[in-house]
């Protein structure tokens, strides 16, 4: 048995009150250091998940633990563990750069000088220390994707979640994107990643879970994945499994 896990999932279920059920008893454990896809088209119960993950919604039923620690009975330790890079922009735009991090970081307890001598290698790494003075109204889309970033990771987080990171981002800047995220890992920081660039996933993920419809369709090494379905590149395979399980 695998005692170094990042994440542990058992029977994790959310029904709304509209009758809606977004999850349908998900199962997933994913090991300390792994780099983590979760796919699935929209509406298939990611962003719902994601949301449980980080305490940001209640769940029906089901247990979670993140590097050990219940969302149910020790909310807080999980939550420092984790680092989430939501979809949608939402910091202030008004606010300079530096301001954004440091403000994050006091959400966890550091410091403003410490958050500031600790912003400094983020921000130069994420190609955001010259702007680190001016607001984040006048950044780029793609810079404004790297501040997120730069805010999620402000805490030392041992678990990064990136919710379609590089939606919307020209090419070179994915690709360099790609890069700072696998040398994220290869220190150690466990991350999941969903994301509509399959290609981003066949490239970067060592194990991919896809979901429809509230269920885990398929959990297995990416790998051995792609080898099963004859080396087909993994946007068909994905496209074959929906199909599969929307009819069953």
């Amino acid at each position: 048995m695998n005692t170094h896990l990042a994440l542990t999932i058992t029977g994790l279920r959310k029904t709304y009150d509209t009758g809606t059920s977004a999850l349908k008893g998900v199962s997933l454990s994913i090991a300390e250091g792994d780099f983590f896809a979760l796919l699935g088209p929209n509406g298939a119960g990611k962003t719902t998940l994601i949301s449980i993950l980080t305490c940001l919604t209640n769940k029906t039923s089901g247990t979670v633990e993140v590097f050990g620690a219940s969302i149910d009975t020790e909310p807080e330790r999980a939550k420092t563990y984790i680092g989430l890079v939501p979809q949608e922009f939402n910091f202030n735009i008004f606010e300079k750069v530096i301001d954004i991090i440091t403000t994050q970081a006091g959400y966890y307890g550091i410091t403003r000088s410490s958050a500031l001598q600790d912003a400094e290698p983020i921000l130069k790494e994420l190609g955001l220390w010259e702007k680190r003075n001016d607001k984040a109204m006048s950044l780029s889309g793609g810079m404004k994707r790297r501040l997120m970033i730069a805010r999620a990771l402000i805490h030392h987080p041992r678990l990064l979640i990136l919710d379609e990171p590089t939606a919307g981002v020209d090419v070179e800047l994915r690709r360099s994107m790609w890069e700072f995220l696998k040398k994220m890992n290869e220190t150690g920081t466990t991350i999941i990643l969903t994301t509509h660039y399959l290609e981003e996933a066949e490239q970067l993920c060592r194990n991919v879970a896809i979901i429809n419809q509230g269920a885990i369709v398929v959990n297995e090494p990416t790998a051995a994945l792609l080898h099963r379905h004859g080396d087909k590149k993994l946007e068909d395979i994905f496209l074959t499994l929906l199909q599969r399980s929307s009819t069953t």
